[in-house]
């Protein structure tokens, strides 16, 4: 379904208005992304949770992306609740602000595209939260990623990746690939499906994440002036290991997350 962008702007006066406090807003919250990230490389990013407890260097990622979230006009909302660490979260994924509405529950090392790593100041800072890239359609940096999950997971830190192996669009939840389950196989710990959802007014939001052909600063724009929305972290339950059927994780992980992202009836 195309959407005339002209019309929705024409139809929400208050955007403008938006625009004029989140945009300088959202610049001082970059700067002081700069400062922390810049802090935890003289410190040791790669502490891991002790006896359930959090460090001070995760407890900062989830300040910080749950602040990124309100000059977005998003509320970060939990259900349920995350497994202690190390864990393999699975989440849907329809843009980059995914990444900061998990972090803003819980700190892990996302596995992202390798073009990311190239962004000017992103991929410095996306780098400095543990950032493992992968290059699309590449065997060998497959292996070579999960290889660097496995020693994560193993190490004590979660692992948070996106199926999918891309973007949604229009709400749809794409096949999960099931080749990424066998990290959480091979370190031995447990499998988190993870529903990322936004809504308002309890209803379905779609229109948050990527739209077809729009690139990352037009999104950024975009939702700059949006509306507010409750983001919302569905931490669901475990899928149980099943050595010889990683498909059968992946599918099961993809029925549950499904059906947190429905709209429940009145």
């Amino acid at each position: 379904m195309s959407i005339d962008t002209a019309t929705v702007y024409e139809r929400d006066p208050l955007r403008p208005l938006r625009y004029m406090w989140r945009v300088p807003l959202l610049l001082l919250h970059i700067l002081l992304g700069i400062l922390l990230c810049s802090l935890m490389l003289s410190w040791n990013q790669h502490v891991v949770m002790e006896n359930g407890k959090e460090p001070f260097a995760h407890r900062m990622i989830r300040w910080w992306s749950t602040q990124l979230l309100r000059v977005f006009g998003m509320r970060s909302v939990r259900f349920g609740e995350p497994l202690a660490d190390p864990v393999l979260f699975v989440a849907n994924h329809t843009s980059w602000i995914d990444i900061e509405l998990l972090h803003s529950q819980r700190a892990a090392c996302f596995v992202a595209k390798a073009e990311i790593a190239r962004w000017p100041l992103v991929g410095w800072m996306a780098a400095t939260g543990g950032t493992i890239f992968h290059r699309r359609g590449s065997n060998h940096s497959l292996s070579t990623v999960m290889q660097v999950m496995v020693e994560r997971l193993h190490g004590g830190r979660s692992v948070a990746v996106f199926p999918e192996g891309g973007t949604g669009y229009h709400g749809v939840l794409k096949t999960f690939h099931a080749r990424i389950f066998q990290a959480a196989l091979d370190a031995g710990v447990a499998v988190q499906p993870v529903a990322l959802r936004f809504a308002r007014d309890g209803r379905r939001v779609i229109d948050t994440g990527f739209r077809e052909d729009e690139s990352f600063v037009h999104n950024i724009v975009r939702l700059l002036g949006e509306a507010p929305v409750d983001a919302e972290v569905h931490f669901l339950t475990p899928v149980p290991a099943s050595p010889d059927a990683r498909r059968r994780m992946a599918e099961l992980s993809r029925e549950r997350i499904g059906a947190a992202l429905e709209d429940r009836a009145e």
